[in-house]
């Protein structure tokens, strides 16, 4: 029976960077994944261009039922230690916004740039194949015909079944008595109910908002669709946003008091449909000019009434009745629960050898990177222990 220091199943993000670093401490690693290549979801991931950190990474910028859980991992191994990596493989880069680093070619440069670090720890990586049965006993870990006194669950969480994502991780951490926290999509596009499907045809149009739920507010791009909404913005908010609770969009953000009481006092032959016309996508001003529904020249609207269109318009509500679910979610909220791992290394308190990474774990960043570097962290922590 062949014998190695650990096994870690998942050769995604977290799985990929756990078996290099351990592999280059001298470790005997083998890399197991179902999927027939490495790195999937790497290489869908920022349009093709792979958004592989985020210079902004802070713990305040991820959501789990510890909030302080990931504050060990992400502070050792920062993003500016990945993008040192990066930049020795001499691949180019560049920020979009808001702190996301891009890669400037295509995604597989960071897929290859994780196979040459496996290849110098001489990582063992097989793909295309189904993990056989588990077994503990005696301290060791036998997974098929091979085993290991550690086990590294880095399989991820049920996000774009389409890539091969399943739940596996869960059911696995559960046969060892590990808790986790009911998993639900995030970074997922919102859906609405048919009495709000004024908004729907205005699907394709996009314009930068805030959005709002509960204390949790983003200011990017919204998308309205054929379903409901989404873009970065909404992305972003669907992480916070909890079935049955409103989300607010302020259309026209930064914008001071009275300003439409200015806007008619500048120009009272103007109408309210052409102000917003001014500010927004046609199609969309002249929909929240309907729904207001303040028709004619704003000289003949009271101040009063136009400070209610300017509270609507800042905090217009929308009721959700869902979202596109795991299927077109980036990320999984919940998983594997941090109360059952050591914050240092990723071990399960109660279950020696046994290790948890990167997404099958229950810390969410925000969209941007934030998801990458919590793998990298979470699988250089792991491994420095393995």
């Amino acid at each position: 029976m062949p014998q190695y220091d650990a096994i870690i199943l998942g050769a995604g993000a977290a799985g990929l960077m756990c078996a290099a670093v351990a592999g280059q401490r001298g470790r005997r690693v083998l890399l197991l994944d179902h999927a027939s290549e490495v790195g999937k979801k790497i290489l869908i991931s920022g349009g093709g261009r792979c958004n592989f950190t985020n210079i902004h990474t802070a713990p305040d910028r991820y959501l789990s039922a510890n909030p302080h859980f990931a504050k060990s991992a992400l502070g050792r191994y920062t993003a500016q230690d990945f993008l040192a990596l990066v930049e020795r493989h001499g691949i180019a880069w560049h920020e979009k916004t808001l702190g996301q680093l891009f890669c400037d070619g295509p995604a597989r440069q960071i897929v290859d740039l994780l196979l040459y670090e496996c290849a110098q720890g001489q990582v063992e990586i097989r793909t295309g194949r189904s993990v056989g049965a588990i077994d503990h006993a005696d301290g060791r870990y036998t997974v098929g015909a091979d085993a290991a006194p550690a086990l590294v669950i880095a399989t991820g969480g049920p996000s774009i079944p389409k890539m091969g994502a399943t739940g596996f991780a869960y059911d696995l951490a559960r046969r060892f008595g590990l808790k986790v926290v009911e998993p639900r999509p995030a970074l997922v596009p919102l859906t609405l109910p048919p009495d709000q499907a004024l908004f729907r045809e205005l699907s394709g149009v996009a314009t930068d908002v805030i959005a709002r739920a509960g204390k949790a507010a983003f200011p990017e791009a919204a998308l309205f669709t054929h379903r409901g909404l989404s873009g970065p913005a909404i992305l972003q908010i669907s992480s916070y946003w909890r079935h049955g609770e409103p989300i607010q969009i302020d259309f026209l953000p930064g914008r001071p008091a009275n300003w439409l009481a200015e806007a008619k006092r500048a120009n009272p032959r103007t109408t309210l449909r052409k102000t917003l016309a001014d500010a927004l996508p046609g199609r969309l001003a002249e929909t929240l000019a309907e729904q207001l529904a303040l028709p004619g020249e704003l000289a003949n609207l009271p101040d009063r009434k136009l400070q209610e269109a300017e509270r609507r318009l800042a905090g217009w509500p929308f009721l959700p009745n869902g979202s596109e679910g795991f299927a077109k979610a980036e990320v999984t909220i919940g998983g594997i629960s941090t109360a059952e791992l050591s914050s240092q290394t990723m071990e399960a308190r109660k279950v020696p050898g046994l290790y948890a990474i990167g997404e099958a774990v229950d810390v969410t960043g925000w969209l941007g990177g934030y998801n990458f570097q919590w793998a990298w962290a979470s699988g250089w922590a792991a491994a420095q222990v393995l």
